[in-house]
């Protein structure tokens, strides 16, 4: 189901709207993302077209975390806001929005969890979804 989404950082100087185009968050759980978000980061998959900037344009962030990818965050608080492989030709049509900056109601459901293999040894995933061990 196609829907509109409304999210921001925790502090509200970054703010932006998103149309969801799957119902589904990935719960990725690599080194880096465990670094960027202090646990494993859940995100909903978006065409990046549709990400719109409502406000802190000048607020918002980005940090290249990889050769490939970059994380935006908001330069007031520090929110985890974005993940975006700008230099994937096959992935940069697309943004992973954290899922804990949407507001309510999102009608996303938790479908997944990618790169289990480097997971914290502090935790146990034992909801039943599917996992991978890389992406």
């Amino acid at each position: 189901m196609i829907r509109k989404l409304n999210g921001r950082c925790m502090c509200g100087a970054v703010a932006f709207e998103v149309i969801a185009d799957r119902d589904d968050v990935t719960a990725c759980h690599c080194g880096q993302c465990r670094k960027w978000s202090g646990h494993y980061w859940a995100s909903a998959n978006v065409p990046f077209a549709s990400l719109k900037l409502t406000k802190g344009e000048d607020k918002l962030g980005w940090f290249r975390s990889s050769a490939y990818a970059r994380r935006g965050f908001c330069k007031e608080c520090g929110s985890a806001l974005f993940w975006h492989a700008d230099k994937l030709d096959d992935h940069k049509d697309r943004i992973a929005i954290g899922a804990g900056t949407l507001a309510a109601p999102t009608g996303l459901k938790l479908a997944e969890h990618i790169f289990t293999v480097d997971k914290g040894d502090y935790y146990g995933i034992k909801d039943g979804l599917p996992r991978k061990e890389t992406y």
